[in-house]
């Protein structure tokens, strides 16, 4: 029986990403990951190899923004092992039914000039509104790329513009209750304040629902800050796809001693008098360790189906029942559609520029299309009546995913996991079938034909996942690709729940990573970076603790004082 010193539980790019900074800090790790490749949720792959051969397919996440406002790229020095990010501009195009469209470049200018065609009013509110939220991404930036409950961290990482930025968005008392009263409201609420059209108001409101909620759902309004990081610090993906990333951090891995073994799906945390001593696999096979087990899948299925009760439950004998019972998941997640293309999309009817590709194709005909589209999937409905969709044409900004000349299509549909009124058929009870998934996938490519309508003549193969079929994929409870729901009462010191929510557990050297912890989902490696932080500081808490205060007046003297 082999020993390491850590197990990290899944080679996603949290996982992947902890487990580099734990080997530059003399650790041997081991990654154990259920599926034949690495990367959970960030894999590029020819999935139609008969139908499409060199077709590569990002089957989940495509556009990288929060990566790019911490600093996991840098301090890992992930291009010397073979990532180039391709920025994208124009970053967004929503065509209207009417014949226009939101434009959005990477340039604020240029995006304000875009919208003062439509509304001199609405494209001054608009540099004004992303303004606001570009300073205030600037100023939980610092608490972002730090565990939720280390002050020292977090305060180490504000640099002068930093401070200047949360001095400018809570500042003052009028300023801060105005930061309270935003974090409260909708963001539905938010844009009516804001905008008068439709034409901006779509498709921030469809960006917005990201967050996997619809626009109308209070205390989420920090949804609207997703088209500000677009223009600051930009929206980019990998060359080769977003796989490219779990690429370079493999790599890196494997440079530094790290082993990933694939296949090896955990079925049993081990535990002895109280502390996690190795992991079994569904084969039978046990790792041991010496300093730690961390987790990249979510918490419910860790403390219930990976542990023995009696375990949990002499940690902490209210653990599970509140995993159980606190935990919100809305029953939305995504039927994903993949097409390989002899030609991209054309907008016919809205003065097709190939440019409009280059970023986020988004189908949002107006808020309240968008509200039904993300309404709908929390009561077991399928939004397909008139379908709102994410599109992204990857081939226009990165040639080398196809064959030459050939394209490949990405679409993004939120649909339930559970389906009302189908309980206990289909894929593990949830209703989804083949030809369920195929009908749906129909309606949606019906919808996206209505604006380019060559996209059914150009159409070589389709792959279509459905949500339980996603969800048995990435290994999501309830299909659920963040984990847990990315509402204000589950993010921060409340993520997963307020005991567990610094990455460390009540069992004894049992870590949690991943989409599930701070500061959530979407591609950061911020979660990872984290975990690594606090697993390190317990296993020399002076130690790093001095570190940690060392850095932090460095970096707080090194703002405040005058350059010489």
């Amino acid at each position: 029986m082999e020993s390491y010193d850590v197990i990290v539980i899944g080679a996603g790019h949290n996982g992947l990403v902890c487990a580099a900074y734990l080997l530059k800090a003399g650790y041997r790790v081991l990654l154990l990951e259920k599926r034949t490749v690495p990367g959970g949720a960030a894999t590029t792959e020819e999935v139609i190899p008969d139908q499409a051969p060199g077709f590569q397919f990002n089957l989940c996440a495509i556009d990288h923004e929060l990566i790019h406002l911490g600093p996991v790229v840098q301090e890992l020095e992930l291009t010397k092992y073979g990532l180039e990010y391709l920025f994208c501009d124009p970053v967004v195009f929503c065509p209207h039914p009417n014949g226009q469209a939101f434009l959005a470049h990477r340039s604020l200018e240029q995006t304000c000039a875009e919208i003062e065609r439509y509304s001199a009013r609405d494209a001054r509110k608009y540099r004004e509104f992303m303004e606001y939220w570009q300073r205030l991404v600037s100023a939980l930036a610092p608490i972002f790329n730090a565990p939720p409950k280390s002050l020292i961290d977090i305060a180490g990482n504000y640099d002068l513009g930093k401070i200047k930025d949360l001095v400018a968005s809570v500042g003052s008392t009028q300023k801060a209750l105005e930061f309270i009263r935003t974090m409260l409201t909708s963001a539905e609420d938010l844009l009516n304040e804001w905008f008068d059209s439709e034409i901006i108001k779509a498709p921030l409101a469809r960006l917005s629902a990201e967050m996997g909620v619809p626009p109308s759902q209070k205390n989420l309004a920090i949804g609207a800050m997703m088209m500000s990081t677009r223009h600051h610090p930009g929206m980019a993906r990998p060359k080769g796809g977003t796989g490219a990333l779990t690429k370079a951090l493999v790599n890196l891995v494997n440079a530094l001693g790290g082993e990933i073994l694939t296949d090896q799906r955990v079925k049993q945390i081990l535990v002895d008098e109280g502390r996690a001593v190795g992991v079994r696999t569904a084969n039978g096979t046990e790792y041991r360790v010496k300093h730690g087990v961390i987790s990249n899948i979510d918490a419910q299925r860790l403390f219930l189906h990976c542990m023995d009760a009696a375990d949990v439950d002499a940690a902490d004998p209210n653990l599970r029942e509140r995993l159980e019972r606190r935990i919100i998941n809305n029953n939305e997640t995504i039927l994903k559609i993949d097409l390989a293309m002899s030609e991209p999309l054309r907008f016919q009817h809205h003065n097709h520029q190939d440019e409009y590709l280059i970023g986020s194709v988004l189908i949002a005909d107006s808020v309240r299309q968008v509200e039904i589209a993300h309404a709908e999937p929390a009561m077991g409905k399928i939004p397909d009546a008139d379908p709102s969709m994410y599109v992204v044409q990857p081939t226009m900004l990165d040639p080398s995913m196809a064959p030459d000349g050939k394209h490949t299509l990405w679409i993004e549909f939120f649909a339930p996991y559970q389906i009302e009124g189908r309980q206990g058929t289909g894929l593990n009870g949830t209703g989804w079938t083949d030809d369920l998934k195929h009908q749906v996938a129909d309606r949606v490519i019906d919808k996206l034909a209505e604006y380019a309508p060559n996209v059914k003549q150009a159409t070589i193969a389709r792959r279509v996942e459905s949500p339980a079929e996603l969800g048995e994929r990435l290994g999501a409870f309830k299909g659920n690709y963040y984990h847990i729901d990315m509402t204000l009462e589950q993010m921060v010191f409340f993520r997963p729940l307020p005991e567990i929510a610094n990455y460390k557990t009540p069992i004894a050297g049992l870590f949690l990573t991943g989409a599930g912890t701070h500061p959530g989902g979407s591609i950061s490696g911020m979660p990872g970076r984290n975990c690594a932080r606090v697993f390190l500081q317990t296993q020399q808490p002076l130690a790093q603790t001095w570190r940690d205060i060392r850095n932090s007046l460095k970096s707080t003297l090194a703002a405040v004082l005058p350059k010489s």
